[in-house]
């Protein structure tokens, strides 16, 4: 079954529209380079704050992504909007609705 990555942050005051306008180029180079990677969610929480929401197809492949992200230059670039992050967790996935491809 698949897994989810639960990465939650806040990114830099003004930094919105350059995250979001980039987002595309970040994920294109993340599926490039990791293609366990089903689909990504971007949400902004209430409290201003960000959560990304990524399906992956296995635990292995999130967990190598996790190690491994800051080495494709687009994912880093990106990266340079979070101030603070409030880590990542994994969870495997144990009933979907419609079932992840």
């Amino acid at each position: 079954m698949a897994v989810l990555e639960l990465a939650r942050f806040t990114i830099a005051e003004g930094a919105e529209e350059q995250l979001i306008a980039e987002r595309p180029a970040m994920l294109a180079a993340l599926r490039r380079g990791f293609p366990g990677c089903l689909a990504a969610y971007l949400s902004r929480e209430e409290d201003g704050g960000w959560l990304d929401v990524l399906v992956w197809r296995s635990r292995e492949e999130a967990e190598a992504s996790a190690r491994e992200i800051t080495s494709i230059p687009e994912c880093a670039a990106w990266f340079r909007h979070i101030t603070e992050s409030g880590g990542i967790r994994h969870a495997e996935v144990v009933s979907a609705w419609p079932p992840p491809a």
